[in-house]
């Protein structure tokens, strides 16, 4: 495993392979666990790739109870490119450490268990890749959805309410920006600067990226050329809870980078904890601070954003984003768990933010 030490390190990377016009042999990365319905489907996408110099795909299990890591042998046996690597942290950035660790390419494209990507998404990694001369390269976090749930996450991120102005969750920028969805990496530079920070369960990636930035200016690009699509949480449940880890993360993330973290990462925690305390003050002051007008006039807000996103998205959406085998949710439907998508994501996120900020005020706890 990656040492402590390395983890720490913030000396300036120089290192880079020579000879980058060549075809670089490229380390395929998924960290897996419980993903028998997609990663039969994700490991042959790969394999089926254009580009000349896939090395292999690894594949991270996190003691799968399910039959991944059966699937993952099986396809090992016919290609040995596949290799199935054991980790038993569980974490994804424990799993992506330890392919770090061992991979043999050049190049280390980092992918998700349950994705779908378009044919050419290799291959377009690695030509932005080489053109920019970043030190990571990514596509847009674009979404696809099977049932109505999914379907009001994968539109309230249209919408600023949803995304913070985060450029990549918009699918048409091109350019550089502070993270990407997944990443295309020279192995090398991963190994010097430490790989993921394993204090940081969810949000390694954003972390990890601002290490780079730090090191090398900027250096983490966008491409909307680079194309795949994820599948958001299926119920509110799960979505609460995914944005509850991401607040922990970003809150982790803001005391290792209190410069360069960006400030999205506070704003659900300020904007909520400012509401909450503007409530306790309208309650118990004699003066009316008209608390209900307020959120009323906020609440309203979210609900006309989300109907503008609905209508002006609906038509692609159905066409682009919609993988259900029932027919895609209507207007009203769609307007609804647009709306109730935004409010839970932020409540989630302040709810994190929060509980890690406690955990190390009155605990001392510094890591997860």
């Amino acid at each position: 495993m990656i040492s402590a030490k390395q983890k720490q390190s913030t000396t300036p990377i120089t290192s880079q392979p020579s000879d980058i016009n060549k075809a670089p042999g490229v380390t395929v990365g998924i960290p897996a666990l419980n993903e028998e319905d997609h990663i039969e489907r994700v490991v042959s996408g790969f394999l089926d790739t254009e580009y000349p110099n896939l090395v292999e795909v690894l594949v991270a299990d996190g003691g799968s109870t399910d039959r991944t890591r059966e699937i993952v042998n099986e396809l090992s046996q016919k290609d040995p490119r596949v290799k199935l690597i054991e980790n038993p942290e569980r974490f994804q950035s424990y799993a992506l450490n330890r392919m770090i660790e061992q991979a043999q390419g050049e190049i280390f494209l980092r992918a998700d268990g349950h994705c779908l990507y378009q044919d050419d998404y290799l291959k377009k990694n690695i030509e932005v890749f080489l053109e920019t001369g970043a030190k990571n390269v990514g596509g847009a976090q674009r979404y696809v959805a099977a049932n109505a749930v999914q379907a009001g996450t994968a539109l309230a991120v249209k919408s600023f309410l949803g995304n913070g102005g985060a450029k990549y969750m918009d699918d048409t920028y091109e350019g550089y920006a502070d993270t990407v969805f997944l990443g295309c990496f020279w192995t090398e530079d991963l190994r010097e600067i430490g790989g993921f920070n394993t204090k940081n369960i969810t949000n390694q990636d954003s972390e990890l990226n601002l290490r780079l930035i730090e090191n090398f200016g900027e250096s983490v690009y966008v491409s909307p050329e680079i194309k795949s699509w994820y599948y958001p949480r299926d119920s509110f449940t799960k979505l609460f809870k995914q944005y509850f880890r991401y607040g922990r993360g970003r809150f982790l993330t803001k005391v290792l980078h209190p410069k360069s973290s960006p400030i999205r990462g506070l704003t659900p925690f300020l904007f909520i904890f400012s509401l909450v305390i503007y409530l306790i003050a309208d309650l118990l002051t004699q003066t009316n601070l008209y608390f209900p007008y307020v959120a009323g006039f906020l609440g309203a807000i979210v609900l006309v954003e989300s109907l503008r996103v609905g209508l002006s998205s609906h038509k692609e959406f159905k066409k682009e984003n919609w993988t259900g085998e029932k027919k895609s949710p209507g207007i009203l439907s769609l307007w609804w768990h647009t709306s109730f998508s935004v409010v839970v994501m932020q409540v989630g996120h302040f709810s994190g933010f929060l509980y890690q900020f406690l955990r190390k005020a009155f605990l001392r706890v510094k890591g997860w």
